[in-house]
């Protein structure tokens, strides 16, 4: 199956109160990992690519054939997109885009907020064109993931009539306010806006996204998806998952140097994470 813009996946999620993950990748085991974890669940998936990771993974188009080529390999039946995480400016999305990414954020959530639209609107122009769904941000989400930093002063709450300004301007097909959560590892309790959140899903009536997946309460997480999330972002759980299991392999077995003996158990325990978030957020048996 080829790979798909994420608007007809999160549309249905929206519609059937499920949301679809989106796995950032890192390297060929993540890759692995999400694609394996997605068929044998059934379930739609997102590969979510940040500019850092494409850097470390040799460019966008790399990560692109990787996807593509694994999809082949492993058969993969279920909808597959590829998407920009947190592209930083207009030419990183068309260089994503012309690689062969079929969806991308615009994260313009730094910028006033007509700049924000009038940059998001450009992006939406060229990705629409080319049947690639776009993805915006309002407000800034704290805490640190790849080369996005934003310390806990900068941290705000999207504005919801500003959250349909927005959407309403750019035609935009999924849309990330900021409502709490943070990206990496909570500090303490989350605490998600769960009054600003239902009040902007019945402003802007499009699928949302929900940043920072990790280490939010399943209950917190099934009232996001009730009040209109779609798309729930997840990488710090993944890394965490495969960084243990390398210790825990080569602190059983020091002797081991095969990076496959220890870069497997890493795999599986990702593999592992995500079928369990994919569970969680109801996509199971949704393709």
């Amino acid at each position: 199956m080829p790979l798909v813009s994420m608007k007809e996946m999160l549309n249905k999620a929206k519609a059937e109160k499920y949301a679809v993950g989106q796995f950032n990748v890192n390297n060929l085991e993540f890759t692995q990992a999400i694609l394996q974890a997605a068929e044998e669940e059934k379930s739609p998936v997102i590969l979510g690519v940040s500019e850092g990771a494409a850097r470390y993974m040799g460019g966008f188009k790399t990560v692109v054939g990787l996807a593509k080529n694994l999809m082949e390999e492993y058969n993969v039946t279920v909808p597959v997109a590829i998407h920009l995480d947190h592209g930083s400016s207009f030419e990183k999305c068309v260089e994503a885009i012309y690689a062969g990414f079929t969806s991308v954020m615009i994260d313009g959530s730094h910028y006033p907020l007509e700049e924000n639209i009038a940059l998001t609107q450009k992006v939406v122009d060229v990705a629409h064109a080319l049947g690639v769904s776009v993805e915006a941000e309002l407000g800034r989400i704290g805490g640190q993931e790849d080369d996005l930093v934003v310390d806990d002063a900068e941290a705000a709450y999207a504005i919801p009539e500003e959250c349909k300004e927005l959407v309403e301007a750019t035609g935009v097909d999924c849309f990330a306010p900021a409502l709490g959560s943070v990206h990496g590892p909570y500090k303490g309790e989350p605490n998600l806006g769960f009054d600003h959140m239902k009040k902007i899903d019945s402003l802007v009536g499009i699928p949302l996204v929900l940043h920072g997946g990790t280490g939010i309460p399943t209950k917190d997480i099934q009232k996001a998806i009730e009040f209109g999330h779609a798309k729930i972002n997840v990488n710090t759980e993944n890394q965490i998952a495969s960084a243990n299991a390398v210790r825990e392999t080569l602190d059983a077995k020091p002797e081991l140097y095969d990076p496959r003996k220890y870069l497997g158990p890493a795999r599986d325990a990702i593999k592992a994470t995500v079928i369990g978030k994919m569970r969680e957020f109801g996509s199971s048996n949704k393709a």
